[in-house]
């Protein structure tokens, strides 16, 4: 690529007054849009695309652009401030983010957020500009044995994800088992239906996540009581960054999260809320404190939000190189493409230069704006967790409603926030992590796929996944992890007790 013709042609497109002032409206409506539970960029992405018919292709994708920037950092706004991800990447974040923001350190969490997001979009920004054709063609010839072992060491991190390992696994077997309900994808067989027509379709991931975190938060507030002076301590604002030493000490996990989310990225069909927790368990694995994540370590923070971010440069490289979108924002934002003339593929970067360069440079320019606007915005948004009770479970309430319904547009999906909410408030009660009901559900549907795809293409052959190299590593570093896990879980738990007798 001519960086020449990169800064000559791209910036000075998008360095116009028109298109900057659409990067910057995308980025807030994005951010605003992402910190309510329910709404996703995917949603505002797809409602303003019919807006965007009678404008030219850069305005418009540069605007969809800033809004898909956007969307999956407002997630963490939300998680860290009411322990609600206002979207699926940002479940992981609240593990550490929530507990910071409990400690008086909301600004900070914030601001680790905002600078890991925009760190993580521009990283990946740059792997897009540099390497797109190349890592797209390696990325084409993952088979269902590869999605399989990546899905495989996704639900491996349930054993590190909890406290209790016993209880840890029971909550991610029930996600995964919520994750089979509807029919099946090949034979159409009901499962878990229970005669159900709406169940046929099986359970949305955004209702689930809102009830667990969302409601479950309200009825905790419920049962808290009257305000005892807490929630201003959460909103109090003593720093937005943590010192230079915590920065420089945050480096590897920058690098190493941004790496990690490029990769998952470009897999279509994997996304944000994979990365994130791929990239938290990989923190929690390299620390040298792992016992404190869950605490309010920065690391947490900076590992979720920095991976969920490099989404988005990596799965702009299926997209735009082959015409396979890397996750449902992509999805849309190809249609997008589409709308204004353009084909995406080889052809496009031979012939279409003029759209691509701007398409570059509006990426890293949005993420540039991520972290002006993140920050700019850190103290007052931190006011949220101030307003009293009276107030917070209603509004909490309100937006937990309308993304639900937003998600699908069924009054259906309000039962399934109340349900899910409910059994999220008992297991609270009862001490179990809810984080792996959202890891089984997440991945349950992805390895039951892809077991079933490659052993179609391996007629029932199960060494397949053996023979295959990268399905192979996968599958030991799964195993590894399990066995690791296990062992910590045995000396922190049950040697104590024994030798207590």
């Amino acid at each position: 690529m001519c960086m020449a013709d990169f800064f000559r042609i791209g910036f000075a497109e998008v360095l116009s007054f028109q298109n900057l002032l659409l990067v910057i409206f995308g980025v807030f409506l994005g951010t605003v849009v992402g910190a309510i539970p329910g709404l996703t960029a995917t949603l505002a992405i797809s409602l303003l695309i019919p807006l965007t018919f009678g404008m030219d292709a850069v305005p418009a994708l540069v605007l969809l652009l800033g809004i898909y920037c956007g969307g999956i950092y407002g997630g963490s706004i939300t998680a860290i401030l009411i322990n609600a991800p206002g979207t699926p990447g940002a479940a992981a974040t609240l593990l550490d983010g929530h507990p910071m923001a409990k400690q008086g350190r909301a600004g900070e969490a914030l601001g680790i957020a905002t600078l890991s997001s925009a760190l993580g979009g521009m990283l990946s920004a740059f792997v897009l500009i540099f390497l797109a054709q190349k890592i797209a063609f390696v990325a084409l010839e993952f088979s269902g044995q590869e999605y399989f072992a990546i899905s495989v060491f996704g639900l491996s991190i349930i054993v590190s994800l909890s406290k209790d390992l016993v209880k840890g696994m029971i909550a991610g077997l029930f996600g995964f088992t919520v994750g089979f309900i509807g029919l099946d994808g090949i034979t159409s067989v009901q499962r878990f239906t229970f005669g159900s027509v709406r169940m046929m379709s099986g359970v949305n991931m955004i209702p689930v996540i809102i009830g667990l975190f969302a409601v479950t938060e309200i009825l905790r507030l419920v049962e808290e009581g009257k305000d005892d002076g807490k929630r201003a301590e959460i909103g109090r604002i003593n720093r937005i960054l943590p010192p230079t030493k915590v920065l420089f000490r945050l480096i590897p996990t920058f690098i190493r999260s941004s790496i990690i989310g490029t990769l998952v990225g470009i897999l279509p069909g994997a996304g944000a809320n994979i990365a994130s927790f791929v990239s938290y368990n990989e923190a929690k694995r390299a620390s040298k404190h792992p016992e404190l994540f869950g605490t309010g370590v920065e690391e947490g923070v900076a590992a979720c939000e920095t991976a969920n971010n490099a989404v988005t440069g990596g799965a702009m490289i299926p997209m735009l190189t082959l015409g396979i979108p890397g996750d449902a924002v992509t999805a849309v934002l190809l249609s997008a493409l589409m709308v204004q003339g353009y084909a995406p593929g080889p052809l496009l970067f031979s012939e279409h230069m003029d759209i691509v360069y701007p398409i570059y440079a509006a990426m890293v320019l949005a993420n540039i704006f991520v972290l002006i606007i993140g920050l700019a915005a850190a103290r007052p948004v931190a006011k949220i967790a101030m307003v009293s009770k009276k107030f917070l479970i209603p509004g909490i309430a309100i937006f937990a409603m309308i993304g639900s319904f937003a998600s699908s547009g069924y009054l259906w999906d309000l039962w399934v926030t109340l349900v899910f909410g409910i059994l999220g408030f008992v297991l609270y009660k009862l001490d179990f992590d809810v984080m792996p009901i959202v890891l089984g559900l997440l991945l349950g549907e992805m390895v039951e796929r892809y077991f079933r795809q490659a052993m179609i293409l391996a007629k029932g052959d199960w060494t397949t996944f053996f023979t295959r190299p990268i399905s192979c590593i996968l599958l030991v570093f799964a195993l590894l992890s399990i066995l690791w896990n296990v062992y910590k879980d045995i000396k922190r738990n049950w040697l104590p007790q024994k030798q207590a007798k």
